[in-house]
């Protein structure tokens, strides 16, 4: 009689493996900060970044979330964002951004949709509650 592995065994890919890994999350990186570097409502939080660095921890991040290597050790996303006044529509104006990028490349909606409830939690954390 034939062995049959259990399902304990059976590991199905991570949205990070079904998307193309690390590769495909650096490509989503670098096109989604072009999209908000053009986009002149967003561009201004950018302007004393030190944007490789920014997108090297995004890489991290979003790898992270995407079940990935659990690699990202930058600073919390409040203290990350504390004093740039960010607005619920500028914060959603970002989200449409990175969904468009994902869309763009191809990843799948059942994923962008996990993406989306990540992004969705961290809301609190960016957006500034004073600001206008």
């Amino acid at each position: 009689m034939a062995k049959h592995a259990s399902t304990d065994q059976i590991s199905l890919p991570t949205d990070y493996e079904r998307i193309g890994g690390a590769p495909a999350v650096s490509a989503v990186v670098d096109q989604f900060y072009q999209r908000l570097l053009d986009d002149p409502t967003l561009t201004g939080f950018f302007t004393h970044t030190d944007l490789p660095r920014l997108k090297r921890h995004q890489v991290l991040l979003i790898s992270q979330v995407l079940g990935g290597p659990a690699e990202y050790s930058g600073r919390e996303l409040g203290h990350a964002h504390e004093g740039l006044k960010i607005t619920n529509e500028d914060f959603k104006r970002v989200v449409h951004h990175l969904v468009d990028t994902l869309r763009h490349n191809h990843v799948e909606e059942e994923i962008i949709g996990r993406v989306g409830e990540a992004l969705a939690a961290t809301e609190k954390d960016v957006v500034d509650a004073n600001a206008s």
